[in-house]
């Protein structure tokens, strides 16, 4: 149900006060931000450049902060290459708690981008638990984030996931492994426009691969 101009502007005003504490913790190292958004949206090369402070603040804050708008706010802060090898345990563990649906994708949707090695074993646990619902949808692409050789048979396993088997075919495309064409190919007859373009697109790349192959 829409809200009305009032219930925004209450909600605007909460998030204000929610964020102080963070935009206080940014002003003592000289990172001064109305929203803690303005850090991806107006300022990355500051951020970039100045992550090594920045991020230590804003992991400190992620499990303390009950506000879902700012801690999604957080967690798409955190949600940029350079929080990768500190950033993904904290945001597994947020993906675990997380009640509200828009807040744990958005923490899925960052595990996409800083997931590492480290933390594949968790990734795949997620993934697999069917409670989490099309939250899941990232991660089967944190999963190849991790670059984990063990990734291809449980991307192929999540083809049979209907939720997010659309997103494990993605997957499956950047990586392009010979041996995923056969559960890939039904794909292409499938119902969503884009699923049957992400599926064409993964079997274009694989042949071409196979193309390259040096015969026996």
């Amino acid at each position: 149900m829409p809200i009305s101009d009032l219930e925004r502007q209450q909600q605007i005003a909460k998030n204000r006060e929610d964020s102080k504490p963070i935009i206080d913790d940014l002003a003592q190292i000289g990172i001064y931000v109305e929203w803690v958004s303005d850090l991806i949206y107006k300022y990355p090369s500051m951020y970039q450049t100045n992550h090594r402070e920045i991020i230590p603040i804003l992991l400190r804050w992620l499990p303390l902060i009950e506000n879902p708008d700012v801690k999604e706010a957080i967690v798409r802060a955190l949600s940029v290459p350079w929080a990768k090898g500190v950033a993904a345990r904290p945001l597994i563990e947020e993906f675990r708690k997380a009640q509200n649906w828009l807040l744990k994708w958005a923490i899925g949707n960052a595990l996409s981008v800083v997931a590492d090695k480290s933390v594949f074993d968790e990734v795949v646990e997620l993934v697999r638990d069917k409670r989490h619902g099309r939250a899941r949808e990232m991660l089967p692409l944190a999963l190849v984030k991790t670059k984990d050789p063990r990734v291809v048979p449980i991307l192929i396993e999540l083809l049979n996931d209907e939720e997010i088997a659309g997103h494990a075919v993605s997957a499956l495309r950047r990586l392009a492994p010979p041996e995923a064409r056969t559960a890939i190919e039904p794909f292409i007859s499938h119902p969503k426009t884009w699923i049957r373009n992400e599926a064409k697109r993964a079997l274009t790349k694989i042949d071409k691969k196979l193309a390259r192959k040096p015969k026996a």
